[in-house]
């Protein structure tokens, strides 16, 4: 790819010389591309959002239906047409761009913030989240909110990525069948960030937002056929982001390349004094800066699968043959650029759970295949729900009378034939904590999962071996990394087909590369070498230019 010419007046993706692009080509094209359009005075703020409001009616409300977008901003041409006359910047490198940001990140315009849930429907934010203000102050126009998993896939176990009690269903926009008995994907469209990262796959804005705990950014990502960072915890705000649990919450970009996801990352990584620890952030000046083809030689990537330990590889043993094509091609494409591959297993130690870290909750999904059973579920997750939800509804939320998750709760069981299809199991386990912290169990599962991801894991990992970055198919190296607090970037990997033994029309299949924490700029420059060999992104068929 051709490093495109940079000006003092104008952002690193702006090329002076660009040749016109027809209008159509935008639907899937890099952001990149947009803001060159954008600067080059091709294509107007008004113009663009127009076409993305106009792909969301045909694809998001009609045809497949994605169900991607669960409401559109409804000044989002009158902030565009501000922008008219305003050309990207270093200063403003958004200005026109139209981003849809994830429904669990507060705005305070006239659009609710209501993680999904009924019981928030016409809540509102007393402020901007800072990610949503450092994007209106880089020019972006905030083109509505992204459907989502209620609550981020925190209130019921075996609920479907992507369903919202106020959203409904988003659809996989590669393979969108639905079970013809529940109403649920053949096909997943990934994590609870699943509407933020349809909504880029299928050409409905320039690029979105998600958030992510354990896999939230990075399953979209790998479903969708995108790039994602997953940052390192404290490097992007989560001020004004509706919690699960703030040991491991963060957002992130979702993009069409590499690149426009180091431009966000640019844009969205700053201090907060609202988010102390962002306060001990590290990052470079620029994140596309050194984004080259040639950065993979020499690197180490560590594969955590060794054929001599055949045992202990939770990571790659039991792939399936399409998976583990995928994954073979991949690694070669890597060692064909000149990296160093190590094999060698995760220690153990890492990759299970410490003692203490899980506890059982009982299922009552009624549309679960193991209702009536306990299953095991993250105990920090569960404790510091209480406490952070309620501390987001008591300084952030307004226009609503629930105040508490007991009071989500509450609302949930009086309305429970729309609200409660799949159950709040989980709410019910955080209800019942204390809410402050104080309990002993908490502490020390907090404790014991940095021991077992980050000390005996992922730093032990890369340190014995001397690591440049982990590799993991897909997103199964996303709880090791979240739990340490540390960074992941999805690439496009591949494609693969079939889902619970159903055939499935091909869709796509990421690979992460995982890394030490403020590492995200190296991380970067490993997936932009591997992207520019591989290319293995393509759009979704069947939605074609309007």
């Amino acid at each position: 790819m051709k490093k495109p010419t940079r000006r003092a007046d104008r952002p690193a993706t702006v090329a002076a010389s660009a040749e016109p692009a027809p209008m159509p080509t935008l639907a899937h094209a890099p952001m990149s591309d947009i803001i060159d359009a954008l600067a080059a005075g091709r294509v107007t703020a008004t113009a663009l959002t127009k076409f993305y409001l106009a792909r969301i009616e045909a694809y998001d409300r009609h045809g497949p239906m994605l169900n991607a977008v669960r409401a559109l901003n409804p000044d989002a041409l009158t902030i565009a047409g501000k922008l008219d006359d305003t050309r990207p910047s270093v200063k403003r490198p958004l200005a026109g761009v139209p981003i849809l940001i994830k429904d669990n990140i507060a705005t305070s315009d006239r659009q609710p913030t209501t993680a999904g849930s009924l019981a928030l429907e016409g809540a509102r934010a007393r402020r901007d989240a800072t990610v949503v203000k450092l994007l209106r102050n880089a020019g972006a126009v905030i083109l509505g909110k992204a459907n989502l998993t209620e609550f981020a896939n925190i209130l019921a176990m075996d609920m479907p990525s992507g369903y919202s009690s106020l959203g409904g269903q988003v659809k996989n926009p590669y393979a969108p069948a639905l079970m013809d008995d529940r109403g649920i994907p053949v096909v997943s469209p990934g994590g609870s960030s699943s509407g933020s990262a349809v909504a880029v796959a299928a050409g409905l804005c320039a690029a979105s937002i998600g958030t992510e705990t354990s896999g939230s950014l990075l399953f979209p990502a790998s479903q969708n056929g995108l790039v994602t960072v997953k940052p390192t915890v404290g490097l992007i705000s989560r001020a004004g982001i509706v919690p699960i649990a703030h040991s491991q919450d963060t957002a992130g970009p979702m993009t069409r390349n590499v690149r426009d996801a180091a431009l966000l990352l640019n844009v969205l990584a700053a201090k907060d004094p609202r988010d102390p620890v962002t306060l001990r952030q590290r990052r470079p000046a620029d994140y596309t800066a050194g984004l080259a083809s040639d950065v993979m030689k020499g690197a180490r990537i560590g594969v955590p699968s060794d054929p001599a330990d055949p045992l202990n590889d939770p990571y790659y043993g039991k792939l399936a043959p399409k998976w583990t094509k995928v994954m073979t091609e991949a690694i070669k494409v890597m060692e064909d650029l000149g990296a160093v591959v190590v094999r060698a297993s995760m220690p153990t130690a890492g990759w299970m759970a410490g003692p203490g870290t899980t506890m059982a909750v009982f299922n009552r999904n009624p549309l679960s295949r193991n209702k009536g059973n306990p299953m095991m579920q993250s105990v920090v997750f569960l404790y510091e729900l209480k406490h952070d939800l309620n501390l987001y509804l008591k300084d952030w939320a307004t226009n609503t009378e629930i105040k508490t998750i007991a009071d989500i709760v509450a609302f949930n069981e009086a309305h429970a034939e729309k609200a409660l299809r799949f159950g709040q199991d989980l709410f019910l386990a955080a209800n019942a904590t204390r809410g402050d912290l104080s309990e002993r169990e908490y502490k020390s599962a907090r404790a014991m999962d940095l021991l077992a991801a980050k000390t005996r894991g992922m730093d032990a990992y890369i340190n014995q071996h001397k690591l440049d970055a982990v590799l993991f198919p897909g997103s199964m190296g996303a709880a090791i990394a979240a739990k340490a607090g540390y960074p992941s970037v999805m690439v496009p990997g591949g494609f693969v087909s079939g889902a619970d033994d159903k055939d499935t029309p091909d869709y796509p299949l990421g690979i992460t590369f995982a890394g030490s924490a403020w590492s995200e700029h190296k991380l970067l420059r490993l997936a932009y070498a591997f992207e520019q060999a591989s290319n293995m992104r393509k759009p979704p068929p069947g939605l074609p230019a309007l």
